[in-house]
């Protein structure tokens, strides 16, 4: 008898069930030991790369906006949208960790030896997102790079390979904070006003250590010697030739520019049409926080589960992982940017030419 149903588009067929429901073949039943806990742990990785293979669509729609020679304000609001749904499927990868948890130690052993070399590096999806966001060859340890070589199909090298060769995320915000006309609105230079107000305050906290009887001479030594530390760092920040040769060094990866105007726009966020910036650079910091936390809490997982083993795809493990959460962040130098912020009450005042053009002015303001 033939399967009678709704006319219609049917919720089976439109979900591919059939695909999805049937694509859970256990290892340890295909050598005569069904082991329980195969099927959650198969279950949980396909879960992993769907969110995976979304993130990686999201990704692709904010860097195609982002390849525009001028992004409109309207596709700038739907940047902010698509990022905060990544962060909202960040955490959902991040307490999946906790279902993958309910399997002990002992109960991975049944089937754990049935996996090799199979591993979570070989996820193509995963390796395509960190790549699409501004990790390249040349910024991962060196046994991540040699993995690529050894435990990735040919066919799966040639993917990243291409994935490679387009415009990152990294670079399309440079790009973007490059084109933004900050720095000398209206003939007002912002920049070396902003100097003078940070020698002003780096000079008032070395006053205060020197005045602060409750220290001893060896510590208003070692924090006067911090204030220097902090003055240097400004400075090679704001000098174009001493920034360059951090960045060359491999410390920085924004160009000057780039890295000047997303100070600027962290620095006076309150005007209104830099507030967009703002939200946008700091959900871009949000998203670099998740994925490190996830690969933390993945790394501390795996440690439970193995112990000291060595990973099932030849790595070694924990060490691994912990490895490459401290090398594979992106934007680091929105992070730095922190260093070089100063009180409110500190920054230079804008004109009001500037602020004019920076916000939303209205008669009353004349």
């Amino acid at each position: 008898m033939d399967d009678k149903k709704p006319p219609g588009l049917y919720y089976r067929e439109y979900l591919r069930l059939d695909k999805i429901l049937d694509a859970q073949e256990l290892e340890s039943e295909k050598v005569g030991k069904p082991a329980h806990d195969e099927m959650l742990f198969i279950i949980t990785h396909q879960t992993y790369e769907l969110w995976f293979k979304q993130i990686v669509f999201e990704f692709h729609e904010i860097i195609r906006i982002l390849s525009s020679e001028v992004v409109e304000d309207k596709k700038m609001g739907r940047m902010l949208h698509l990022l905060a749904r990544i962060k909202t499927i960040q955490r959902v990868l991040i307490e999946q960790i906790e279902v993958i948890e309910t399997i002990t130690p002992l109960d991975f052993l049944e089937f754990r030896d049935l996996l090799v070399p199979a591993s979570g590096f070989q996820s193509i999806m995963f390796k395509r997102i960190e790549i699409m966001m501004g990790i390249r060859q040349e910024n991962r340890i060196a046994s991540d790079c040699a993995f690529f070589k050894t435990r990735l199909s040919y066919s799966d090298q040639k993917r990243l390979a291409e994935v490679e060769e387009r415009p990152n995320l990294l670079e399309l915000v440079d790009r973007w904070l490059q084109r933004a006309p900050l720095f000398n609105i209206g003939g007002f230079n912002f920049w070396e006003s902003y100097s003078q107000a940070v020698e002003k305050m780096l000079d008032s906290d070395a006053r205060i250590i020197r005045d602060n009887r409750t220290l001893s001479d060896k510590d208003k030594q070692f924090q006067l010697a911090e204030v220097e530390n902090t003055r240097k760092r400004f400075e090679s920040m704001l000098d174009e030739d001493r920034y360059n040769e951090l960045r060359d060094a491999g410390e920085l990866r924004f160009s000057h520019k780039g890295f000047l105007a997303a100070l600027f726009i962290n620095l006076y966020r309150d005007e209104p049409l830099l507030y967009t910036g703002f939200r946008f650079l700091t959900l871009l910091v949000d998203i670099d926080s998740l994925f490190t936390r996830w690969r933390q809490r993945h790394a501390v997982m795996v440690h439970r589960m193995l112990g000291t083993k060595i990973g099932t795809g030849g790595s070694s493990g924990t060490g691994y992982l912990e490895a490459t959460t401290k090398k594979n962040r992106v934007f680091l130098d929105l992070f730095n940017l922190s260093t070089l912020l100063i009180p409110r009450e500190d920054l230079p005042p804008l004109p009001k030419q500037v602020r004019k053009e920076l916000g939303f002015f209205f008669r009353g303001d004349e």
